[in-house]
Parts: C-alpha cells; structure tokens; sequence
C-alpha cells in the first residue's frame, strides 16, 4: 500500500505560464434538484423497499417526453395537414353531418376507438386529422400516419443485426397517447406487414389507448385481416362511423378547400 504523501507526489497539478495554478471553473448545472445526474436516491434506512432504488429527476422525465415528442413529430405526417381542423370542416354538406358530430364527440374525451369507413372523398381524413390536432392542443403526443407509409418506415428500421431504432419506432408507434391510423386496407399485405400491423392494434386494444382509423374499404366485403377488423368492431371500445356521402370533389366543400395545399383530395 503507497503511503499518501507518495500518491500526492505523482499527482500532476497543470499551472499557467506566469507559475500560477490554472483553476478550472465547473460548468453551472441544468438542474440544481439532481444536480444533473438525471436521477435522485431516496433518503430512506437500510431494508426500506427504495433503499438503493433510483427514480428519474423531474428533469429527466421532462427530457425523455421531449424526446419522444420529437420522435412523435418526426414519424408523423400532422405538419402537412395543418388545415385540417374542426373549423375547416364542412359539416352542411349532405352525409357528412353525423360523421362530424362524432368526431368532434370523441375528441373531446378521447376515449377508446374510433372507426371511420366509407368510399373515397367523403371526408374521412379531414375528420382523423382534426381530432389529431385536437388531441395535440391537449397535451397528448399524437402520431398520425397513412398506414402503407408507417409500414415503410418499420421496415426500413428494420435490421435483424441491430434492432435498436427499429424497437424505438416499434414502441413509439404502440405507446403513442393519440394514434391516428389512414388508410387502413391498403397497405402491401405481406405476412410481416400483417403480423406488426396486428402487433401495434392488438396492444392499442389490450390496452385501451385512444385510437382512430379510417378505411375506404368496405369491411363487409373483406380486404382488412380479420384479427384486426375483429378488435374494430368490438362496439364497447369502438365507435364506429359509416359515412354515406358522395365524393367531395362532385360536391360544394371543394371551392372552400381548394386554396389549402394540405387538404388531400380523395380522403
């Protein structure tokens, strides 16, 4: 064992060129509850069930949900829809009045599914896109995508060497507080397209997680993966919503959209 004098000897003090030593000032801390650490140990005895135990730091927990909001953001189409609101919504065209009461119900609450199902044109997109944008004036982090274009973003993550990101995305898309799912029905059906679809409905279902989906696809006739269609109609989570309406393009509500460069004919 060195005696202490020895250690402190081979210790190298820098000092500036005028012989004076050089001081170097700490960086001033982000957080002065954990003092940047991220976490904070609890001040309990030996045996208590948190002895030992770290718990994120409030600085923490915001850092992570800003993250994900950013992911959120990233992954999500909601940028190019800003026009898409309640207000731009024209509920006067014929059909459409009872679509947009329900919308605008559901939004309020955002509890449990709901299902919008009817040919192209009728509104359907407009209607997901404003309870998106209700649900982010709430606070909630929001993802809204048109299903092919979320199956081609897991797939290009996906690497069996190093899942990393694509676990992320994977969690990201299952956990999201508001999921808004376009276009069901027309995605590639391949096995893996399926089974993640169903994976990411599935866990939405078991857990009760605020979803919206739209389909042109009538699923009578088939088209959606039964397992999925079976968690859709399921009427104590899912308020479904057929719109029996002509295509918007043949009726009045194109005039008033046709300066909005995001409002995506044929949704």
């Amino acid at each position: 064992m060195k005696r202490i004098g020895d250690v402190l000897r081979t210790i190298h003090v820098p000092s500036s060129a005028n012989g004076n030593i050089t001081v170097t000032k700490r960086e001033e801390v982000r957080c002065s509850i954990c003092r940047d650490a991220g976490y904070l140990r609890s001040d309990v005895p030996v045996g208590h069930p948190l002895f030992g135990v770290l718990t994120p730091c409030d600085c923490k927990t915001t850092e992570e949900r800003n993250r994900r909001f950013e992911k959120h953001r990233r992954l999500s189409n909601l940028e190019n829809l800003q026009g898409l609101t309640f207000d731009d919504f024209d509920h006067t065209v014929p059909g459409v009045d009872e679509a947009y009461e329900q919308a605008l119900r559901y939004s309020r609450d955002m509890q449990g599914w709901i299902f919008f199902s009817g040919k192209v044109g009728t509104g359907k997109t407009h209607l997901a896109a404003a309870i998106a944008h209700s649900g982010l004036g709430q606070g909630m982090q929001v993802l809204f995508s048109v299903v092919p274009d979320l199956l081609d973003h897991l797939r290009a993550t996906f690497d069996p060497g190093s899942g990393t990101a694509y676990d992320e995305t994977f969690t990201t898309i299952r956990e999201s507080d508001l999921l808004v799912l376009d276009d069901l029905g027309t995605e590639n059906t391949t096995p893996w397209a399926r089974e993640k679809l169903f994976q990411i409905l599935n866990h939405r279902y078991n857990d009760q997680l605020p979803t919206v989906i739209t389909s042109n696809l009538d699923w009578r006739s088939g088209g959606i993966d039964e397992r999925v269609l079976s968690r859709i109609l399921d009427q104590r989570r899912t308020c479904l919503v057929e719109i029996d309406a002509e295509d918007f393009r043949k009726g009045s509500l194109i005039p008033k959209l046709r300066g909005n460069r995001s409002y995506r004919r044929g949704q």
